[in-house]
């Protein structure tokens, strides 16, 4: 995946274009990422030891990867994700800056 938990990303297509936020959790194996204040869903719980009122609850759903595009640390725009190696190490760089997103 180009992306990774803690990346800053906007959302490219869907009803929340335009939209950013961190990622709060990567599913590789699914394509899947959960972004922070996107793609909300509301959720109807039952009564349990943690929430024993229930009710309605909104959170976030997964949104497959490919809607999402990582935000340059320099020009803080959405950038294709490139790979290099360095010392012997994958690192990904930012495509419009080419800084290197990993330290």
């Amino acid at each position: 995946m180009h992306v990774k938990k803690g990346d800053k990303v906007q959302v490219m297509t869907g009803k929340d274009k335009g939209k950013q936020g961190v990622i709060l959790t990567a599913m590789p194996k699914k394509d899947r990422v959960i972004v922070e204040g996107v793609n909300m869903i509301k959720k109807h719980t039952k009564p349990s030891q943690l929430n024993p009122q229930g009710g309605i609850v909104e959170k976030e759903a997964p949104i497959h990867v490919s809607n999402v595009m990582l935000i340059d640390p320099k020009t803080g725009t959405p950038t294709r994700v490139g790979f290099t190696v360095v010392d012997g190490k994958k690192v990904r760089i930012a495509k419009k800056s080419g800084e290197a997103l990993d330290k």
